[in-house]
C-alpha cells in the first residue's frame, strides 16, 4: 500500500507529468493506492468535480483511522509548529494516517519534508 496525497492525485487527474503523478499512475494500476481519510475529504470537496471521477475517487480504499488517531496528530503538529515550522492541519492528518499504518505518501506538497522529518513519516520516491 501507498499513500496518496490530494496535491498529487489532483496533478494525476489534471494529466500532469511530474514524477508524483507517474507514481500515482504506476500504484493505481497496481491496485497498491489508498487515501488517507482527509485526502478523500479534500477531492470530493471540489464543487466543479466530475461525477464519474468522483465514483473512480470512492472505489480507491481509504485508510481506517485507529483508536488515538486525533491526540497523536495533535501532538506530531505541536512537535513541527514547535519548531516554528508550517504544519497545516489537514497534512497532519495525512501524515498521522500514514504514519498509524506504516505506509508511505506520495506528496508533491513540500511541507510533509516537516512531517518526514520529526514524525517518521516516509515519503515515496
Amino acid at each position: 500500500m501507498i499513500a496518496i496525497d490530494t496535491s498529487s492525485m489532483v496533478g494525476f487527474l489534471e494529466g500532469d507529468s511530474g514524477a508524483d503523478a507517474h507514481l500515482v499512475n504506476q500504484v493505481l494500476g497496481e491496485h497498491r493506492g489508498v487515501f488517507p481519510p482527509v485526502v478523500l475529504t479534500e477531492l470530493l470537496s471540489d464543487p466543479k468535480l466530475d461525477a464519474g471521477i468522483a465514483t473512480l475517487l470512492r472505489e480507491i480504499p481509504v485508510l481506517e483511522t485507529l483508536s488515538g488517531f486525533w491526540e497523536r496528530a495533535g501532538v506530531l503538529r505541536a512537535k513541527i509548529l514547535a519548531r516554528g515550522l508550517k504544519a497545516r492541519l489537514a497534512d497532519a492528518l495525512v501524515a498521522q494516517s500514514c504514519i498509524d499504518h506504516g505506509v508511505s505518501l506520495i506528496a508533491r506538497d513540500a511541507d510533509f519534508r516537516h512531517f518526514a522529518r520529526f514524525g517518521r513519516l516516509v515519503l515515496a520516491q
